[in-house]
């Protein structure tokens, strides 16, 4: 299927500045989708405040602008430049929040931009935390116990329905940013109100711990008319409880038998159709009961993520790329 003639600009938006949780990963990918998209012929504008990137290299965009990734500056490139469509998944979380900010505001309505690689919808199940559960039971998809608390008082009684260990994650932080396990109610309150505080909207998804079950994550791609892949399986070498950022891992999963990986695949495939009908790229990471092989949904990254990028090195497959070709258009 040819590509999408209706774009002929788009605006990438990067990840800016390094930090623990979000590194070169983004880069590689924003540098990976601009090239695609200039081959196609398309006229590629890039915001990124870091100046130490690839991405902001000349070569790489037609127009580069090294400004703050703040709404401001996103209506400053569309008044000066005419902008088809935005593709807010090559710059990590902070790329999907500022997409998310914009469309509240109504900038991409005002000035007619176009959201390609994912949409709207789809980063709202993800990040809400409740939303996020409450879409996987929907699906029929295995999640941790748990609610959400938008205050110390909900949280409390949250604990004490669960009971301990416990998980605090806060709702839209990046690399699990004021989130933690407590395994004991004297460390509750500490860990509650740093979460809280953590989460811009004030909000904490408290859930049972399955600390020391395996983790493993696949990659998805799917174009618009629904056909999709599994580029490729990863296991994490330690356990749930290290951070998958912090995690050394495998490509392809290596302990995984047949039958639990096709469970695996088909729920991350339901998983994919069921928060969107985007074409673009997914991670998606499930923890694995080594007793009795129960798998459990952790969540689902509608964006290219880190997993994206060691993907992409350990099978050759090039993620960003084939995605931003799926993002106007073209089917697998």
């Amino acid at each position: 299927m040819p590509r999408d003639h209706s774009i002929q600009s788009v605006l990438i938006i990067g990840s800016g500045p390094i930090v623990i949780g979000q590194a070169c990963e983004f880069d590689y990918a924003g540098t990976q989708a601009a090239r695609s998209l200039r081959e196609e012929g398309i006229e590629v504008i890039l915001i990124n405040s870091n100046p130490a990137t690839i991405m902001t290299d000349p070569v790489t965009a037609d127009h580069v602008y090294l400004k703050p990734l703040e709404k401001k500056y996103i209506v400053e490139i569309l008044k000066n430049h005419r902008v088809d469509a935005v593709l807010p998944t090559m710059g990590g979380q902070t790329a999907l929040n500022l997409a998310m900010d914009c469309e509240k505001a109504g900038i991409w309505k005002k000035y007619g931009v176009r959201i390609i690689g994912v949409d709207i919808k789809a980063i709202d199940t993800t990040e809400d935390r409740e939303n996020f559960r409450l879409k996987m039971i929907e699906l029929g998809v295995n999640v941790c116990r748990g609610e959400t608390a938008q205050s110390f008082l909900q949280g409390k009684e949250i604990a004490q329905d669960i009971g301990f260990p416990l998980v605090i994650r806060p709702s839209y932080t990046l690399g699990g940013t004021g989130g933690g396990f407590v395994n004991e109610a004297r460390n509750f309150d500490a860990a509650l109100n740093a979460g809280l505080h953590a989460s811009p909207i004030h909000e904490v998804l408290i859930e049972q711990s399955i600390v020391g079950w395996k983790e493993y994550e696949l990659e998805l791609l799917r174009d618009a008319i629904g056909n999709m892949i599994i580029v490729c399986s990863i296991e994490n070498f330690d356990p749930m409880g290290i951070h998958t950022g912090d995690s050394v891992t495998v490509a392809p999963a290596m302990t995984l038998p047949d039958t639990t990986y096709q469970e695996m695949r088909n729920l991350a495939i339901r998983m994919m159709n069921g928060i969107g009908q985007f074409a673009g790229g997914c991670n998606v990471q499930f923890a694995l009961n080594p007793a009795d092989d129960t798998i459990i949904a952790i969540e689902i990254n509608p964006r290219v993520s880190r997993s994206s990028a060691l993907a992409s090195k350990a099978t050759g497959y090039p993620i960003a790329k084939i995605a931003a070709k799926l993002a106007i258009g073209y089917h697998l």
